[in-house]
């Protein structure tokens, strides 16, 4: 059960952000995170109310996800400021490693884990498998500090986030109401951030205005809610079995990235990102395996 919770994790994460990119190359990606994120609100709310998960709401469940939800919109930020002043191919899977390493480090320290012999190799090789997917060390441009710090720290968010999630609540309504409370908190940060760009003079629409922004909702509201499925199929994976496990699954949705990318935009993997996709694979069926 965690190995096919983390896969889907690992699938509706890599479409989502291969529907984010596509989408930020038209319109502000701060504006994209508010507005899907607000889409996928509307949704969990109604889901909220459908159920009853308001009945889950306790002081853990509040900090976590409100925490979860005021860390993301930052660490997403720094994420896509990172690929402006660097190479995507060092940026992205180094960004991709703190979705692993923090729930990993988590699943060692807190929880007392130990992975076995094959898990362990399949750590190892499905990690390479996700840099190498990345195309590291396949441009040699050199990258600043500056870039590393922001790559760094969008890691880190990234990796807090989801194990915060994870860590809300045991329940699966109370993970419905802790996905609404971070998806709320998102667009809160997210709004704010636009009204203090607006009050700067940045344009906070597209070239096509308020009609560009609603003839897109379908698209932004497909990966707001992608998203939120992630997290909660993350979450499920977690709480199923070992952390280490669902962690590094779930890391492989660059790969997902790149196969969307290959089918819908033409472009070609590089030998690096092919035998970095194998590995990927491999390293799936090792952890499967234990």
């Amino acid at each position: 059960m965690t190995a096919a919770f983390a896969l889907a994790t690992s699938l509706l994460w890599g479409l989502a952000d291969f529907g984010g990119g596509l989408l930020s190359k038209r319109m502000r990606e701060l504006t994209v995170v508010v507005v899907s994120q607000g889409t996928a609100a509307v949704v969990l709310g109604a889901v909220v109310v459908a159920t009853g998960a308001w009945s889950e709401l306790d002081a853990r469940l509040l900090w976590c996800a409100g925490a979860a939800g005021a860390i993301g919109p930052v660490a997403m930020l720094a994420f896509y400021r990172a690929l402006a002043l660097g190479p995507m191919g060092v940026v992205s899977p180094i960004a991709t490693l703190g979705g692993v390493v923090v729930p990993i480090g988590t699943g060692v320290l807190l929880h007392a884990e130990r992975p076995g012999v094959w898990q362990a190799a399949g750590v190892l090789v499905a990690l390479g498998g996700v840099v190498l997917a990345g195309g590291v060390g396949s441009g040699g441009a050199s990258v600043e500090r500056r870039t590393i710090g922001l790559t760094l720290g969008a890691a880190l968010g990234f990796g807090t986030t989801i194990q915060l999630v994870a860590e809300a609540t045991p329940t699966v309504t109370g993970l419905f109401l802790a996905l609404f409370v971070q998806r709320l908190v998102n667009v809160l940060v997210g709004g704010g951030a636009l009204a203090v760009s607006a009050r700067r003079g940045t344009p906070v629409l597209p070239a096509g205005g308020v009609a560009e922004v609603r003839a897109a909702l379908p698209s932004l509201a497909f990966v707001g809610l992608a998203d939120v499925a992630a997290n909660g199929t993350y979450a499920v994976a977690a709480q199923s079995g070992p952390v280490t496990v669902a962690a590094v699954l779930a890391s492989l949705y660059p790969v997902v990235t790149a196969l969307a990318a290959r089918g819908v935009l033409q472009e070609r993997l590089r030998a690096l990102q092919t035998a970095g996709a194998g590995l990927a694979l491999l390293g799936s069926l090792l952890l499967a395996s234990g």
